[in-house]
Parts: C-alpha cells; sequence; structure tokens
C-alpha cells in the first residue's frame, strides 16, 4: 500500500516553497456529510414547490421533482466551487478547499470533471470506489480527483499574527499620505494583501534570490496601483516598501 502524505510541497518556478496539509479522509468525510444535508434540503424545497404541480398531473410531478434533484446533486458542488475556489458548505465548515495538485489556478473543467465523476466513486455504494482509492492513494485522491488532477488540502485554524514582530513600530511615512494609503486599501484585493502578509512572516524561510525575486514582485505590482512619492520611496528596499504597504493596510 501507497504510504499516505501528510502534507504534499510545491515550489514555485521562482523557487518560493508551500508546504500544503492535505485534507484527511475523515475531514472530507465529515464535509461530505454537511454538503449532503445541504443538498437533501435544497431538493426537498424545491420538491415542495413543484409539488403543488401534482394537482394538473401528478406523474409529470415526479418526473421534474427527480430531475430536479439530480440537477441539484450535480450542480449544487460544481457552482460553490467554481464560485468559492474550491470549496461548498461543507468544506469551508471544515476549512478545506480543493486545488489544482500542482498548486495552479482551479480550472472549470477539473470541477465538472471531478464531481461529474463521483457517479463512479459512489459504486457500489456508500463510496466504497471512491474511499479505497483515496485510501490506496499517497494524496487522498478519490478516482475524480485523480481524473481532474486536483487535491482537497486543509487549511488549519491560524492566530492572528504577532504584528508587532512582523512590523516593527519604525516611523511609516507612507502614512502622511493618507489619501494615497486609501486608494492602496481600496484597489489591492484581499487575496493580494493576504500574500503580502504571508512573504513578511515566511521572509527567514525563503532562499536569498527568491526572497528578493517575491519582494520585488510584490513591489511591482502596489506600484501599479499607487505611487507614492519618490522623496519617500527612493533608498528604500524592496522588503522594506512591501512592509510600509503592509503596515497601512494590516494595523
Amino acid at each position: 500500500m501507497t504510504q499516505r502524505q501528510k502534507t504534499l510541497t510545491i515550489q514555485t518556478p521562482e523557487g518560493i516553497v508551500f508546504p500544503l496539509q492535505l485534507a484527511t479522509p475523515l475531514s472530507r468525510f465529515l464535509a461530505l456529510v454537511v454538503d449532503q444535508i445541504c443538498i437533501y434540503f435544497i431538493s426537498s424545497l424545491l420538491s415542495g414547490a413543484l409539488g403543488l404541480a401534482g394537482l394538473i398531473s401528478w406523474d409529470l410531478a415526479s418526473a421534474v421533482m427527480m430531475l430536479a434533484s439530480a440537477i441539484v446533486s450535480i450542480g449544487y458542488p460544481i457552482l460553490l466551487e467554481w464560485r468559492w475556489r474550491g470549496q461548498t458548505i461543507g468544506k469551508r465548515m471544515l476549512r478545506l478547499q480543493v486545488m489544482d495538485e500542482q498548486g495552479l489556478r482551479l480550472q472549470f473543467s477539473q470541477i465538472v470533471i471531478r464531481n461529474l465523476l463521483r457517479v463512479v466513486d459512489v459504486l457500489p455504494a456508500f463510496y466504497l470506489a471512491g474511499g479505497l482509492a483515496s485510501f490506496l492513494s499517497s494524496r487522498g485522491q478519490r478516482l475524480g480527483d485523480m481524473a481532474a488532477n486536483t487535491i482537497v488540502v486543509r487549511h488549519p485554524a491560524v492566530a492572528e499574527p504577532d504584528f508587532d514582530q512582523i512590523l516593527p513600530g519604525k516611523f511609516n511615512s507612507f502614512r502622511e499620505h493618507p489619501h494615497l494609503a486609501a486608494r492602496l486599501r481600496q484597489n489591492l484585493s484581499p487575496r493580494e494583501a493576504g500574500i503580502a502578509l504571508q512573504a513578511l512572516m515566511r521572509r527567514h524561510s525563503l532562499e536569498d534570490g527568491a526572497r528578493v525575486a517575491l519582494f520585488a514582485e510584490l513591489r511591482a505590482r502596489m506600484e501599479t496601483i499607487v505611487k507614492f512619492p519618490p522623496e519617500i520611496t527612493d533608498g528604500l528596499s524592496d522588503e522594506q516598501y512591501v512592509r510600509n504597504v503592509t503596515d497601512i493596510l494590516f494595523r
């Protein structure tokens, strides 16, 4: 039997390494239970509404209700995983997320493939095929994941970082330009702000070349949004520039 991995390490072309914690079969099962309850609730609401059609033709109403139930069962995970970047209600509750196995952006076709193949994973009953595949896979992938080249990762609860360690209380000249700071807060996405914060938190674990390249790229992105006056940015290293911006965003 293949030894199960607990984490998956992905390295970007720039040499930046990201360890991902793979979801356990138990956490995936609990997320599935939550999602099945949601699907049952939605299907019941639709059945109740469509049941009124039984006053005209019960056979027609039954057929429509069966079709609606099938559409909800398939459409629910596809729609939510696409809109919520690899998450459903159950996955959000358990802090799980579907990702491309190479760490690339999850494609809609991958979401469709992994969810359509649930009809194979459930065979012959109670997700036996999918459960066995997940048990034998080193990455805990069911058949749908293998076909779609996806993995399910778990994001552990993270305590609020100590900003006094990440962002030392030094004078930040960027704060003297509140209108530029406000524009930066408005136009820099939460994801990009989070990447900047994570880069500062993990900077000591990065190789020198990767560290320099990462902060240079972050600074270049920030400068496309807001240009602070050269008299306060000249002489600042890329890392200090990102530190000042992150200080504005999170303090």
